[in-house]
């Protein structure tokens, strides 16, 4: 194919930046060499930030970067660079933090003036044309007019961004106590939509940590009220139109309060920690529900985003073409009442009333969103069916619509490869695994650890952050090794391989000589040997992913315990003391740190089991919830702080033990487990 225009981005891989090669705007890619060429010729930086399954970066391009005449002005002033999000979060932070700061709100797409230093002076996020031209016009006009305002303006935001993520050692005694959560969780169940699950607004976004804490507090206090909240949200997720009812897996987040119409990207950061929470959510409930959402979500993982070297892609965009060749949003996921008539023939009655083909399930331009209101009991009531007989129903359904949408044109996919994304879903799979016993879900997240090794592991011990078309590139940030190391301690309490142990050990060694901030004790996202941005900033708020810090902390807890390690045991709670002064305020967005806070609130397990039937007893101890323990195992001899010297030959003892007090061996699970809930 012919292109009129090929910018720098051409000799990219991610395939958001692919996509804008053929702009007429000289896009380059975020480097040193991009950079030094601002600063030689004083030049304005434009900054473009977004990802490939993003809607309004994609309208934006439409109306702005592929018009000649913006191209111009753009080309003509500034030095254009294109970032890809997902491949550069840490770019994306501090212009995002910048726009925050100065608008007050942030999102993609993320465009940002900066002068020839980096240094940002103004941003927003979507343009339209008209707007986005006389803003590039006023500033340019400002640059070569008054430039030093810009410079003292690029002084002040400077000196706001630096003071955004700092963290000061909190050199109070650590005390973390269920009273502290208590009130916590007083303050945001404020908050609660009791009716539709989730928050008290809309848009509406899973935040599985946010549940994933819930459940296992609702569970350890036994809150009868707040288990009813939880199991009410994520059966409500279930059976939104943010679940994809026909394909399995979830979309992004939905616009609405009762989880109907989602923007329709599918993440995979999202699906692996879904699959987390409804597979723990079912070892709780034996709620069926929850199990089909975990084979169906695993069932689209595997045959739309898993690679044959076992490798996880990014995402599935949120537009894909009409049969007009239009380009819309949601084409490939909604249905039309006159379809689904010919499609299912005599059973549209039944099947229009199990997913509200009608004015509960209407979207826009005659198009509906597959919704479910009621459970199967009240339909099968309503209908006079037997369980069997709608089960059978349902499959054909979803089998029939699953092939008539497959002729569609499909989303596009982001087929590039990210360690911490990938570390997600590889949990997802240890904890299907983990409560279901599925074989395959193990031999998936085993060969996709051994991708990791092999890919994304270099010499030195540090980690790659992105994986394409066979290259593994880009220095790794606390995100990759902190998802990482908890999804190899995940794989090692499931299969007793060691090797995922000390790899995970090696791992948390390496972010103390290239991440750690010795004054605050907590860890910054980017390594001491990358190329410094504006700010070093560290994460510690979590979010739809938990932060980065959070997720260390808790490695760090573990580990302490699994290695009898002083020093990852102080530094896990300096971490999480550090952070407590802010968790009362706003405790949704700590909730992994709360998490982690209940480890230490209330008695936490370290389950030995040496002998040779640890394997067998493991799998037993499984069908039990209990998240306030971690598994050591071995089927002979092992120097391991809580294995040594515990080995018999003639049995399998289980040892139960909370800081370094063990009960007496028992033989028998059931017994282990009686230590745990006594």
């Amino acid at each position: 194919m012919k292109h009129k225009y090929t910018n720098d981005l051409i000799n990219e891989t991610s395939p958001y930046l692919l996509q804008h090669a053929h702009n007429p705007v000289n896009w380059n890619p975020w480097s040193s060499k991009t950079l030094a060429k601002a600063k030689k010729e004083n030049k304005l930086i434009l900054i473009s930030v977004g990802y490939a399954a993003c809607h309004w970066c994609h309208v934006m391009e439409h109306e702005s970067f592929e018009d000649s005449l913006v191209a111009q002005v753009m080309n003509k002033n500034f030095i254009n660079i294109k970032v890809d999000r997902e491949e550069r979060p840490d770019v994306d932070q501090v212009y995002m933090s910048a726009v925050q700061l100065m608008t007050g709100s942030g999102g993609w797409p993320l465009n940002v003036i900066a002068l020839p230093d980096g240094r940002p002076v103004w941003g927003g996020t979507y343009f339209k044309k008209e707007q986005w031209m006389d803003a590039l016009e006023q500033i340019s006009k400002l640059y070569v007019e008054t430039p030093d305002k810009l410079y003292e303006y690029a002084d002040k935001l400077e000196q706001g961004i630096k003071a955004l993520d700092v963290v000061t050692l909190n050199t109070d005694e650590p005390v973390f106590e269920k009273s502290y959560i208590d009130e916590a969780l007083t303050n945001w169940s404020k908050h609660f939509d009791n009716n539709e699950g989730g928050m008290n607004r809309a848009p509406k976004f899973m935040m599985p940590n946010n549940y994933h804490f819930l459940l296992r507090y609702a569970y350890q206090t036994n809150d009868k009220k707040l288990q009813d909240y939880v199991n009410l949200t994520l059966t409500k997720i279930a059976y939104g139109g943010v679940y994809d009812q026909i394909g399995g897996g979830f979309s992004r987040y939905a616009v609405d309060t009762k989880w109907h119409v989602p923007h329709f990207e599918k993440m995979l950061y999202d699906n692996g920690q879904l699959v987390s929470l409804y597979a723990d959510a079912y070892l709780i409930t034996k709620n069926k529900l929850y199990k089909d959402i975990v084979t169906e979500t695993l069932a689209y993982i595997k045959r739309d985003m898993t690679t044959e070297n076992g490798a996880f892609y990014s995402s599935l965009d949120a537009d894909s073409n009409t049969p007009e060749g239009k380009l819309e949003e949601g084409a490939f996921y909604v249905w039309k009442k006159a379809e689904l008539q010919t499609l299912l023939k005599d059973d549209f009655e039944l099947f229009s009333d199990y997913y509200n083909v009608n004015n509960y399930g209407f979207w826009e331009h005659d198009n509906y969103v597959l919704i479910r209101k009621d459970d199967d009991a009240s339909i099968i009531k309503k209908h006079n069916l037997s369980i069997e007989t709608l089960n059978k129903k349902k499959a054909e359904w979803k089998n029939t619509l699953f092939k008539a949408r497959n002729k569609k044109a499909k989303p596009r996919l982001d087929d590039k490869t990210l360690t911490s994304w990938n570390a997600l879903m590889l949990k997802g799979y240890a904890d299907a695994y983990r409560v279901f016993g599925n074989e395959n879900y193990l031999a998936s997240a085993e060969k996709n650890a051994n991708f990791i090794i092999n890919n994304m592991l270099r010499e030195d011990g540090g980690l790659n952050h992105t994986y394409k078309d066979g290259k593994s590139t880009i220095n790794g940030y606390l995100e990759d090794y902190s998802a990482t190391i908890d999804a190899f301690l995940a794989l090692y309490e499931n299969t007793l391989n060691e090797t995922w142990l000390s790899v995970a050990r090696d791992l948390a060694n390496y972010t103390f000589d290239h991440f750690f901030d010795e004054k605050s004790k907590m860890f910054y996202f980017t390594s001491n040997q990358d190329e410094s941005l504006v700010s070093r900033s560290i994460e510690y708020r979590d979010n739809v992913i938990p932060a980065s810090n959070s997720i260390m902390a808790k490695n760090l807890f573990k580990l302490s315990h699994y290695f009898d390690n002083e020093h990852f045991s102080k530094t896990a709670m300096s971490m999480l003391n550090n952070v407590k002064p802010e968790m009362m305020e706003y405790p949704s967005g700590y909730s992994n740190w709360f998490d982690l806070m209940l480890n230490y609130a209330q008695p936490y397990y370290e389950v030995a089991i040496v002998g040779a039937d640890a394997k067998q007893k493991i799998t037993e101890l499984n069908k039990t919830y209990l998240p306030n323990k971690l598994i050591a195992a071995s089927t002979s001899e092992n120097n391991m702080p809580l294995l040594e010297n515990r080995f018999n030959p003639g049995n399998t003892f289980i040892y139960v033990c909370v800081n370094k007090a063990c009960k007496l061996p028992v033989t028998e699970v059931k017994d282990a487990i009686k230590f745990i809930k006594e």
